[in-house]
């Protein structure tokens, strides 16, 4: 590989080979190493150029798909799905929870308590409580404690003075002393009896048993084996074994031999002829053609990925100049003083304007509504009769007339009107 110098020609740089660069992404791979044959030479800028041609246009519809797929998600199917989600959760999720819980649940737990719960404990505690402690208690006085009196009073006597006075008597009185006896008896008498009849089974065993079968094993079956074992001897091993050793073994030792040489010959001839061809054409041709068809592939779709994104930002660079600069201009130079003027000189008064119309129609219809109440007020108590009863006001509060007096046709914000009928009892009455 030639090196190149540092271009500084310093003297710490100077004769110091330079590495070239990595082989990047998009870069075509590096150079095979020499041997290659004519063959591999001359297939392999036509494969690449028909890759090019071939993987240029699944390249461009890929990238396309991709493209369409992410601003489908993007634009469509991310919106779709938060709003149908939404409208899950807000049009079918939270209906149902709450005619669930307020509809089924609430109106069932409050039916089981009230219904079944409630009147169960009641039930238990003012009914089934008390009969179970009165039946305990019957049922305690009927069947234990006439048991405990006859035990007490009748079984424990009887078993005692009844049963075990006799019994104890019999035992210290007769069993004892017939006992004592009775062993007596069996030391003096049955236990030499028993010893003198075992010494003559014994005896009379070995006789009968023994010794006639240790005669049998020692003078008739012990020649009868060897005498047999002598005639297997010499009628079967010996004659088996001279055959294997002259006959069988030799004859298998030379079969052995010929399937070895059979075996060499087959994967000889299986090496020559099948295996040398089959690498021979393997190495020499297929792999240099699939090798170079891959690295085809390979460097045709990094290459299609090059044109492919140049086309694409060719098309971004004319969407960009042709429609988003001319719009974002006119956003900025046009559309946003013009708001801002309308803001500011219409929008503006306008809403300042409707405020404050608000405000003087909710006063004006609030002084009336207190006018009209003062008036019902007054009225009502010059018919029933009584003192009139005025409202107290905040600090500052006047009571305007509205009846007699021209001047006062318009009501006075936060004022009463004053009543024009003298009520009962008063010291003035005045009529318009």
């Amino acid at each position: 590989m030639d090196s190149e110098k540092d271009p500084g020609g310093g003297a710490s740089g100077a004769g110091v080979p330079r590495q070239r660069p990595g082989y990047g992404r998009h870069q075509a791979p590096a150079g095979y190493e020499p041997g290659d044959g004519c063959l591999v030479q001359l297939i392999r800028v036509p494969v690449r150029i028909v890759a090019v041609l071939v993987v240029l246009p699944v390249r461009l519809v890929r990238d396309l798909l991709v493209l369409a797929s992410r601003a489908l998600h993007r634009g469509l199917l991310r919106p779709l799905g938060r709003g149908l989600s939404w409208a899950w959760r807000h049009l079918v999720v939270a209906p149902l929870s709450w005619v669930w819980t307020y509809l089924v649940v609430v109106p069932v737990v409050w039916v089981w308590r009230y219904l079944v719960v409630v009147p169960v404990v009641w039930l238990y505690r003012a009914v089934l409580a008390p009969v179970a402690r009165a039946l305990v208690l019957v049922a305690w006085a009927l069947t234990v404690w006439p048991v405990i009196a006859l035990r007490r009073h009748v079984l424990v006597p009887l078993v005692r003075y009844g049963i075990v006075g006799p019994l104890r008597w019999l035992y210290r009185a007769v069993l004892t002393p017939a006992g004592h006896g009775l062993r007596s008896l069996y030391r003096s008498v049955v236990t030499p009896l028993g010893r003198g009849l075992l010494t003559a089974v014994r005896w009379l065993g070995i006789a009968l048993f023994v010794l006639p079968s240790v005669f049998a094993w020692r003078y008739v079956l012990t020649p009868l084996a060897l005498a047999a074992a002598w005639l297997a001897r010499t009628v079967l091993v010996v004659p088996l074994v001279r055959s294997w050793r002259s006959v069988l073994t030799p004859l298998g030792r030379g079969t052995l031999r010929l399937l070895r040489a059979l075996g060499h010959g087959v994967v000889w001839s299986s090496r020559v002829l099948v295996a040398v061809p089959v690498a021979w054409l393997w190495a020499r041709v297929l792999l240099p053609v699939l090798r170079e068809t891959g690295v085809a592939v390979v460097v045709a779709w990094r290459v299609t990925g090059m044109i492919s994104r140049a086309i694409g930002r060719a098309l971004a660079w004319l969407l960009r100049t042709l429609l988003i600069t001319p719009l974002v201009r006119c956003y900025r130079t046009l559309c946003t003083p013009v708001g801002h003027v309308v803001r500011d000189w219409v929008w503006t008064p306008a809403r300042k304007a409707v405020s404050a119309t608000g405000r003087a129609v909710r006063d004006t219809v609030r002084t009336a509504r207190e006018a009209v109440r003062q008036a019902r007020r007054d009225a009502w108590h010059a018919l029933i009769g009584g003192p009139a009863k005025h409202e107290v006001g905040g600090a500052g509060r006047v009571t305007a007339r509205t009846l007699g007096e021209e001047h006062h046709a318009t009501p006075v914000h936060g004022a009463a009107p004053a009543p024009e009928i003298s009520l009962p009892g008063g010291t003035t009455s005045r009529r318009g």
